[in-house]
């Protein structure tokens, strides 16, 4: 079954606390996880897709899906990314340990939100989440 939500918890990589350079959130080779996203031709070199989230103000952020596969070109890269995503993550001065959460609506919808790690949760709003790993999760809700 195709996921219509999932999350992670943000690393100090991912919020560039590390002064590293990435390109973008890597996303893991769970098939549950790669099946919220569209399916990209792994016959082409670097494919790629464009996605429009809104998030809860009603501000729209493009972020790409990108599948660098160049292991099978003959060179060492393959692994999928979530890019252009520095422009958000900067202007909620997300941290290590946040959440954001990514939602496929139906309609063709994409939404993304995001929890802070120092927030509490109401009593009686229990998560049911399936942990997989890496700091991804799939939020069966």
């Amino acid at each position: 079954m195709k996921p219509s939500r999932i999350a992670k918890i943000l690393s100090a990589n991912d919020t560039g606390d590390t002064g590293g350079h990435q390109a973008g959130i890597l996303i893991p080779k769970n098939p549950r996880i790669l099946s919220f996203f569209p399916t990209l031709d792994a016959r082409e070199r670097n494919p790629r897709c464009h996605l429009m989230f809104e998030d809860e103000s009603g501000d729209r952020w493009e972020f790409a899906f990108i599948y660098y596969n160049s292991r099978l070109f003959g060179l060492t890269r393959n692994e999928y990314r979530l890019t252009r995503m520095t422009a958000f993550i900067r202007r909620n001065a997300l941290a290590p340990g946040d959440e954001i959460v990514l939602d496929h609506t139906s309609g063709d919808r994409w939404r993304i939100s995001f929890h802070r790690a120092n927030a509490t949760q109401a009593p009686g709003s229990a998560r049911f989440v399936l942990k997989l790993g890496a700091g991804w999760q799939v939020v069966d809700i």
